[in-house]
């Protein structure tokens, strides 16, 4: 699923949307969104990953089993534009391009099996993941980075 947080790199062809989107936003730029912005995807902040994980390594009988470590919610792409405006005290539109061939529409993780066999529930939630997040781009960021 879509794992964010600091230190990711928004220059990477492998980025995430979220450290593109705060990092363009943060040099006063209006974000690409490539359709409509109603596609949605479960973001789920870097600490909810490495708690799943750690729980893991303690959990009886679960060696070998896969298990989707997220928040189990959708946050659609105009929603992230939003609470980003919020927390930058913008109010940046995002510019809409032509939707990108093969793209999912919708992304949302089952997290129960977690929960049953980890005791697993998110520990950061999207809003305050984001808010820390954009908090370390601003913190470690060059302007020349920022704008780059």
């Amino acid at each position: 699923f879509n794992v964010f947080g600091p230190r990711q790199d928004p220059s990477s062809q492998y980025s995430g949307v979220l450290s593109r989107f705060i990092t363009t936003m943060l040099a006063g730029k209006r974000p690409v969104i490539f359709g409509d912005g109603e596609q949605s995807r479960d973001f789920t902040y870097v600490a909810n990953v490495v708690r799943g994980n750690l729980l893991a390594c303690h959990a009886p009988g679960v060696a070998g089993r896969m298990y989707n470590l997220a928040c189990g919610q959708r946050i659609n792409l105009n929603q992230v534009v939003a609470q980003l405006n919020d927390i930058l005290g913008t109010g940046l539109d995002p510019v809409y391009e032509p939707s990108r061939v093969g793209d999912i529409k919708h992304s949302l993780a089952d997290i129960s099996r977690a929960k049953a066999d980890l005791d697993y529930t998110p520990c950061v939630w999207f809003e305050e993941g984001l808010g820390l997040t954009v908090d370390w781009y601003r913190q470690n960021l060059s302007n020349s980075q920022i704008s780059g």
